[in-house]
């Protein structure tokens, strides 16, 4: 069984998507993480990101792998590196190239092949997974992403003030949504959930609710 959840930054995607796995004893795949890693990759070697085949071509050669809500780039943890500001920045560059979408989708499809699977990112309902058996939309108020993302920064020991978390995820809704490839966007037949105000579990045991009806 495959479960998309996509919806904006700050929305609470990936923290839902991985307790919902846990719930459900199903594995858990974070996309942004490996456009985040590709990117981290890119930006090791130098590459201009002016020029998208050489950025695609980092990304094709190198191992990107999910394990055990680890993020591992030809073997090193880097779930910690790839959350910096400084990715978040990049991390367009990567999620904008269609060479380097095509490639992380395919990767997607082999490792969701194998398993029974909660999936969450911009595309996963529209493109990625465009048959799962149940997708979900998540999403919350501008103002409240961005209080969480400021959270998560702050918890990190990065400094950033509300009005700059807010600008900066305002550009990025903006590009995500007019993406040329895998533009951010509800898919017809999920199903939307506004998480204002709700706590994560209260979330997972909506989707939990949720969930009979569409298996």
């Amino acid at each position: 069984m495959i479960i998309t959840i996509d919806g904006p930054a700050g929305a609470g995607k990936s923290t839902v998507a991985r307790a919902l796995a846990s719930r459900l004893g199903f594995c858990y795949l974070d996309t942004g993480a490996m456009y985040r890693a590709a990117a981290l990759a890119a930006l090791r070697e130098h590459v201009d990101w002016n020029q998208p085949d050489d950025v695609a071509e980092v990304a094709s050669n190198v191992n990107i792998h999910l394990a055990d809500d680890r993020v591992f780039l030809d073997g090193e943890d880097v779930t910690d590196a790839i959350r910096t500001q400084e990715i978040t920045a990049i991390t367009r560059h990567t999620a904008d190239n269609p060479k380097v979408r095509e490639h992380l989708v395919v990767l997607q499809r082999e490792m969701a092949g194998r398993e029974n699977v909660v999936t969450e990112g911009r595309d996963q309902g529209t493109v990625a997974f465009a048959d799962a058996d149940c997708k979900f939309y998540l999403t919350a108020t501008p103002e409240e992403r961005a209080r969480r993302r400021l959270l998560d920064l702050r918890a990190r020991g990065e400094d950033a003030t509300y009005e700059e978390v807010l600008r900066a995820q305002e550009a990025r809704d903006r590009r995500d949504a007019n993406r040329e490839v895998g533009p951010l966007a509800r898919a017809p037949d999920a199903i939307e959930l506004v998480t204002d105000g709700m706590s994560i579990d209260e979330v997972v045991d909506r989707l939990v609710q949720l969930l009979p009806g569409k298996r």
